[in-house]
């Protein structure tokens, strides 16, 4: 019987080709999106601004998250729509809202373009949104399948379709709100002494963890976004973690100053569930942490924090002093709903370093493709820039600096069709009910947005307006018009009528709220 001899060339070339292939697996990063719902800018205990207490919250404890932010970049000026399902689709397939089109989660009542039947007598006639992702969009798991990954969404949804559909081999199917408010809506006092899963926290997580484990058992590069539904209203927590915080000093002079007390006080109305659930939240973004770690495939995981939208949290005025640091909410495209918290922790990611440039929600599809060794630039109708080389430590130029982003929500709802585009420390607001009004800001000076400057530099407000509704007709974006048959009794009868005066179109110098002074 005869035997190949293997020579020390043959064997060192066998080893060279097992080395090369584990060094490709080795080069292939694991991504982890952990997508929180309704979390303010200032919503976590990390300062968003340095040396600006108010660009955190104060009372929250989330020792997990602050690892996140010792170990990885913050993001000071990272952007996002003003609702969850735009800006979920905008992560998708990075593309804007105006662009993708899918600008509001609601029914669009038969119509293709306008909106002639909600708001009848409304000033502005709104249009209407997709409802689904486009067929043709490539979507996050469509562009890293062909790069040798495996993807998986647990968790909100809230865009329709199947994300099957869109390349996710493990999914909660095509999930709103309701399941994470799994308390009835009507709960008022306590929180049930047998409520386990808050917001679905738990058991998200655990799916998540069961699929992170199973992927890296098996040597397989993976796309995993955990979508939960926490912070959302609906405020839910275990009961444990709510009697923390009710006993904390502040929380107790809250209950004092409106004369409620921790047994009596209502639980959309109760700081110390909405701090229960971030301190809940920041207990499982931990275990997912810890996971990472006991797979081995820390220095191989790039773990993105993030959330859906801007928001207002009233918990931030527990501490006295204390105001709110932008105009408006969820919503509106003014900074209160445009501006999220970000960290970034991965391989080649300085630990505790800062990003001051703006960047999108719309970025991370390109970044990802190239973390994930593809090129970005292959990429065709997108908006999103890909961050890979500024977390790397690559210094932004003027252009990256200063290029446009879009945010567009030509709709009624508790706001009103408005639409904004920010370059650098500049951004231009319109109002479509009030268009010969002009409104520029410098948020370098103004993050507040109290003063508009159109006035004094016509130049920079004509070059910025021009270049958005360029920009929407070049995408074919949807644009409200004024509606002749308004009827403003009508409209000044409206519940939302106060909010839309307040927080819509003004010259000069608006006043500052209660919660700004």
């Amino acid at each position: 019987m005869s035997r190949t001899r293997i020579t020390p060339a043959v064997l060192l070339l066998c080893v060279g080709w097992l080395l090369a292939g584990n060094c490709y697996a080795a080069e292939k990063p694991n991504i982890v999106l952990l997508f929180i719902d309704d979390w303010a800018w200032n919503g976590t205990p990390i300062p968003m601004h340095d040396g600006m207490e108010n660009s955190r919250m104060p009372v929250l404890k989330m020792p997990n998250v602050e690892r996140l932010a010792r170990e990885g970049m913050k993001f000071t000026n990272a952007y996002a729509s003003p609702q969850c399902s735009p800006s979920r689709v905008c992560i998708q397939t990075g593309q804007s809202s105006p662009r993708n089109g899918f600008t509001v989660f609601m029914n669009d009542r038969g119509q293709d373009y306008f909106d002639a039947k909600g708001y009848p007598n409304f000033p502005v006639v709104p249009c209407i949104s997709d409802m689904t992702i486009d067929a043709d969009a490539v979507t996050i798991p469509e562009a890293l399948k062909p790069l040798g990954y495996v993807s998986a969404h647990i968790g909100k949804w809230h865009m329709r379709g199947d994300p099957g559909d869109e390349g996710y081999v493990v999914h909660d199917g095509d999930t709103s709100n309701k399941p994470g408010n799994t308390l009835p809506a009507g709960a008022n006092q306590s929180l049930p002494d047998d409520l386990t899963d808050p917001k679905l926290m738990f058991s998200v997580t655990e799916k998540s963890l069961g699929f992170m484990t199973e992927q890296a058992q098996a040597g397989q590069p993976f796309y995993l976004q955990i979508s939960h539904y926490a912070m959302h209203e609906g405020r839910e927590c275990l009961p444990a973690t709510r009697e923390k915080y009710a006993r904390h000093p502040l929380v107790q002079a809250y209950y004092e100053k409106i004369g409620k007390t921790a047994e009596t006080i209502k639980r959309k109305e109760d700081p110390a569930i909405w701090l229960g659930m971030g301190d809940d939240l920041d207990g499982r973004i931990g275990a997912v942490l810890q996971r990472i770690s006991e797979l081995g495939i820390e220095d191989n995981t790039y773990v993105v924090l993030v959330s859906d939208n801007g928001y207002r949290h009233k918990e931030l005025q527990l501490t006295e002093g204390l105001t709110q640091p932008h105009h408006a909410a969820k919503w509106w495209v003014w900074q209160g709903g445009i501006r999220v918290p970000m960290i970034v922790r991965g391989p080649g990611i300085k630990a505790g370093s800062v990003f001051t440039g703006n960047v999108v929600n719309y970025d991370f599809l390109p970044t990802f493709v190239d973390w994930a060794g593809g090129s970005s630039s292959t990429l065709k109708d997108i908006d999103g820039v890909s961050l890979a080389n500024y977390l790397a430590g690559a210094k932004p130029d003027e252009a990256f600096l200063n290029r446009n982003l879009y945010f567009h929500y030509p709709h009624y709802r508790s706001s009103m069709p408005h639409s904004a585009i920010v370059s650098g420390d500049l951004k231009v607001l319109h109002f479509y009910d009030r268009p010969e009004i002009p409104m520029l800001f410098d948020l370098s000076t103004d993050m507040g947005e109290v003063t508009n400057i159109a006035a004094r530099h016509p130049d920079k407000h004509q070059k910025l307006y021009t270049d958005m509704m360029t920009y929407f007709e070049k995408v074919g974006a949807r644009i409200p018009k004024l509606n002749l048959g308004a009827d403003l009794k009508v409209y000044e009868q409206d519940k939302d009528y106060r909010k839309r005066k307040d927080w819509g179109a003004f010259t000069g110098r608006r006043p500052l709220e209660e919660d700004e002074r």
